[in-house]
């Protein structure tokens, strides 16, 4: 099931506080990136955060689930209707994110 866009720009609503948080739309679901990191995915309508220590730390009762077949498991965040809960977890995750791959350049033929 895809995540609707109305969930997306609830979800993009309550991180307003927070600058530079962009998406991808990735196969019906999207990918949350925040100063140019992975954060978080929005699959089936559920907001799932990266596992680093600030979030475990901020969700410790929140469940493992992976955001689709075979992917590495996530933490379920159910407080999305707390504004401020939800842009303090994503300020504390920050410095533990990884850092972005290096883009592979395209070569020509």
């Amino acid at each position: 099931m895809a995540s609707s866009k109305e969930y997306l720009n609830f979800i993009l609503e309550q991180l307003g506080a927070l600058e530079e948080i962009t998406h991808r739309a990735m196969m019906g679901e999207y990918i949350i990136y925040y100063r140019g990191k992975i954060a978080a995915y929005i699959c089936d309508d559920r907001l799932l955060v990266k596992i680093v220590p600030a979030a475990e730390k901020l969700l410790p009762a929140a469940p493992h689930e992976p955001p689709y077949p075979g992917a590495k498991d996530m933490l379920l965040v159910e407080e999305v209707d707390d504004r401020e809960f939800l842009v303090n977890l994503f300020a504390a995750m920050c410095d533990e994110l990884p850092a972005p791959r290096p883009q592979k350049k395209k070569q020509r033929p």
